[in-house]
């Protein structure tokens, strides 16, 4: 594949390239050009992947986990084959600078494997018995059964791969619903599953208006679980629904990561770490680190550090130079986003250092932009910006920089740098998240657990938790049969 695909959904092993519902076209956000037009699935057609779901459950439910693990292994083997041309696709539909796109792309790989592993590795456990009429006492993890899930468009190959992945080892079969600006990588994915021998049914992909969708697929007596990452205020709505329906859900939702940087950490070190990886895909990353809370003592020589790093970044098109460190925001909505965000960081409620406007083009550029010392109740602070704003704040004790990292209710990823370990310790212990680096900014691995408390979700994805997610927890008690 050298072009962009021609988008269908995908309906009980069959590739339909008519949407009941119409299309809606794609566009590259870093020029603004339509690049395709994808079928919207109707009533009937999201019916049809309900019905598909359904059927196929009790086959593939019944499949051996070493089968299972044997096609998620081809698919990840072709997922690292094609990924210098999905990168492309990922690049074109969503602005990733290609070098971030393929690294996207085999890491996902990674993660299917480890998912696959796991349907050959958990076989329950014996619990000892406490009497002599009790001969066994057995707990099984059991596939759920059919599965929603629901993916945004900032990992558009990684967070459907962790679904899928987790969902098919474990014996569930799944309806991929993708971003809507992104259904491009999440085909090439399917393809991938499906290229591995995976039968008609088990997996089904369809595309459209996400809340009306959403409502068909959630509320359907054949949906057992719903997995959604996405924005809280979403999240909120889908868990409503769900448990309405008394359907499992899993939510993975935003963030507003702070980084606590002690008067111990190596400075040189922690500025450039922290510099480079907040402008990793623009900042449109649910753990990007954001809220930078410095001690006073070297607060004004990470400010100055940060901002010449964040200035110096090469913003661009990257689908027309790969060396290009940002590209665009994925939509116009995002550019007024990060406008209100720096409007309302003006006069005494913090300094724009660097950065702070629209870069004028046809695509949806905006600055790497550092606010130093913005206002407790700005904007900036209380509201994930989920674009690339970095706000600099010093602390004078480092229980002071706990409470202000504590402080909201988001509690997705937590970071911190200091060089001394009973401080790293307590730092470990005292950071409210479900994910917390210390020395580093890096939150997941395949073999790790991935999700967040508060009202950034709860439940995980990846490591062995993102099997388990799918499945219903089973106890058998053999007694003799008499005597």
């Amino acid at each position: 594949m050298t072009t962009y695909p021609t988008l269908k959904l995908f309906i009980d092993g069959q590739w339909i390239e008519t949407g009941d519902a119409g299309a809606m076209e794609v566009v590259n956000p870093a020029t603004g050009a339509g690049i395709a037009q994808c079928p919207k699935a109707g009533p009937a057609q999201l019916d049809a992947a309900l019905k598909a779901a359904g059927d196929a459950f009790p086959a593939w439910s019944a499949t051996s986990g070493a089968e299972r693990h044997a096609i998620l292994r081809r698919a990840a083997d072709l997922l690292r084959e094609r990924a210098p041309a999905i990168a492309k696709v990922v690049t074109a539909e969503m602005g990733k600078p290609r070098a971030q796109a393929q690294g996207e792309i085999t890491g996902s790989a990674d993660i299917i494997d480890f998912l696959g592993e796991e349907a050959k590795r958990r076989g329950g456990r014996l619990i000892p018995t406490r009497g002599s009429q009790l001969i066994a006492q057995m707990v099984t993890h059991e596939p759920i059964g059919p599965a929603v899930l629901l993916t945004p468009w900032n990992f558009p190959v990684n967070l459907p791969a962790k679904k899928i992945a987790g969902a098919l080892a474990a014996g569930c079969t799944a309806i991929l619903k993708p971003a809507e600006n992104t259904p491009g990588s999440a085909q090439l994915l399917v393809e991938c599953f499906v290229d591995a021998g995976l039968p008609a049914g088990v997996l089904n992909l369809v595309h459209g208006d996400p809340g009306p969708i959403a409502e068909r697929l959630v509320t359907s007596p054949v949906t057992r679980k719903v997995s959604f990452t996405g924005s809280t205020a979403v999240g909120k709505q889908l868990g409503a629904l769900a448990a309405t329906h008394m359907k499992r859900f899993a939510p993975e939702l935003g963030g507003h990561a702070p980084v606590i940087v002690s008067k111990h950490a190596d400075l040189a070190r922690a500025v450039q770490m922290c510099a480079t990886t907040k402008f990793r895909n623009a900042g449109q990353v649910c753990v990007s680190p954001t809220r930078f809370l410095v001690a006073r003592e070297i607060y004004d020589s990470f400010v100055a550090e940060f901002a010449s790093i964040a200035g110096k970044i090469k913003v661009g098109d990257p689908g027309a130079d790969d060396s290009v460190e940002m590209g665009p925001l994925a939509h116009a909505r995002r550019i007024s986003a990060m406008e209100q965000v720096v409007a309302d960081s003006g006069g005494n409620r913090g300094e724009v250092v660097t950065g702070g406007s629209v870069i004028e083009s046809t695509g949806f550029f905006f600055q790497p932009t550092v606010i130093a010392n913005p206002a407790p109740d700005s904007r900036f602070m209380l509201e994930e910006p989920f674009g690339p704003i970095a706000g600099i704040v010093p602390f004078e004790t480092i229980e002071d920089a706990v409470g202000i990292a504590n402080s909201l209710r988001y509690g997705l990823a937590a970071y911190a740098f200091s060089g001394n370990l009973d401080e790293a310790h307590y730092l470990g212990r005292a950071l409210r998240a479900g994910m917390v680096g210390i020395n580093q900014l890096i939150v997941s691995s395949p073999e790790t657990p991935f999700g967040g408390v508060g009202d950034s979700g709860f439940g995980s994805e990846g490591g062995e938790e993102g099997y388990l997610a799918f499945t219903d927890t089973k106890l058998v008690m053999l007694a003799k049969s008499g005597g």
